[in-house]
């Protein structure tokens, strides 16, 4: 497992405490909290991770930068903008990304998972933000040589923002704090085809760099998201509950639910996102193993993730050698996730 240290500050039923101000401590007084970026494609699942975070008062959300996947770059970054807005922080910054893969091209958008607007066809009025001048890689770069060592990334979308601040800046992998990746499939089906996730898959050259810079990261593939699902009940839960975000949030959600029944024979939805923003707050609900994780760019499985488990020494080099191991989400304690993301939007 990477070698970090993260606070939680019990409250209750929300396991947490309160926070003053987006640049304050929390009351406790006792730990600053831990600066992030949100990399992100919104996205329903999306938007349950992002409204998470900023309501927990142990991390600081710096910025949202914005990628393809879910919806279009543009669309992305409206949603994004609306969020920060709905969640009360209209002033953090929104840096928009990259509007197509690495080798350029159409990007992937999967507004049949996610409705036309990304966020279930809710039809939410436009932001009256702005987005960030700079663009999300430079954006990325300048937050982490501003807080070298202190900014942790929690990338929900397609690598490329995050490949393109390495090529931008070779001491980037060496300052960041750390990366939360959702994205692959380790030895599962994908969810694009058999081969492959769709994050990975949306650009596999990305992600290759990015895994293989060297940077301190936690993937969170989906076989281990596919894991923790949200059922029906727990929808209606929190439909019943008090709050702030219920409504909007199950709202969104009966679209998503939808092609959950029509794609998997679920009856709820999977929790690809909150899952992994669990991973960044509460590490020790999952177990991790180190190894070379390297992604196909071209050919039948294009964007399958596949690890070197270390179980093997190998007689001669290969293209997993020489490159540093990152951490791979192995197990997870799946009622207390689900329960994290509950407790989290129902007490809101």
């Amino acid at each position: 497992m990477s070698n970090y240290h993260v606070v939680i500050v019990e409250d209750g039923a929300n396991g947490v405490v309160e926070a003053d101000g987006l640049n304050g401590l929390c009351n406790s007084g006792a730990k600053k909290r831990e600066k992030i970026i949100i990399d992100t494609d919104p996205g329903i699942d999306d938007s349950m991770a992002i409204l998470m975070a900023f309501q927990t008062p142990e991390l600081e959300v710096i910025g949202l930068t914005t990628v393809f996947g879910n919806v279009a770059t543009e669309d992305a970054t409206q949603n994004a903008l609306i969020l920060c807005e709905i969640a009360g922080y209209p002033g953090v910054p929104v840096a928009e990304g990259c509007t197509e893969p690495l080798k350029g091209g159409r990007p992937r958008v999967a507004d049949f998972v996610h409705g036309s607007d990304g966020l279930g066809n809710v039809n939410l009025p436009p932001s009256k933000s702005k987005k960030d001048e700079k663009t999300a890689p430079e954006f990325i770069v300048d937050k982490v040589n501003e807080y070298p060592g202190e900014v942790s990334i929690l990338a929900l979308g397609p690598l490329t923002n995050l490949a393109m601040a390495i090529k931008r800046d070779s001491s980037f992998a060496s300052k960041v704090k750390r990366i939360v990746i959702l994205g692959g499939a380790f030895f599962a089906l994908g969810n694009v085809n058999p081969a492959a996730e769709a994050n990975i898959y949306g650009d596999p050259e990305a992600a290759d760099i990015v895994f293989t810079s060297g940077a301190n990261i936690d993937v969170v593939g989906i076989n281990i998201t596919t894991q923790v699902t949200m059922t029906d009940a727990d929808l209606d839960d929190i439909r019943k509950s008090q709050g702030k975000y219920a409504q909007l949030i199950c709202n969104m959600c009966k679209f998503y639910r939808d092609w959950h029944v029509k794609s998997d024979g679920v009856y709820g939805i999977f929790l690809h996102d909150p899952v992994s923003f669990v991973a960044l707050v509460r590490p020790d609900l999952f177990t991790f193993k180190k190894g070379v994780v390297r992604v196909e760019t071209q050919g039948l499985c294009l964007g399958h993730t596949l690890m070197d488990q270390g179980l093997k020494k190998w007689n001669s080099s290969n293209p997993w050698s020489d490159y540093s191991p990152i951490s791979v989400a192995w197990t997870v304690e799946v009622d207390q996730v689900l329960n994290y993301v509950k407790n989290k939007l129902m007490h809101s």
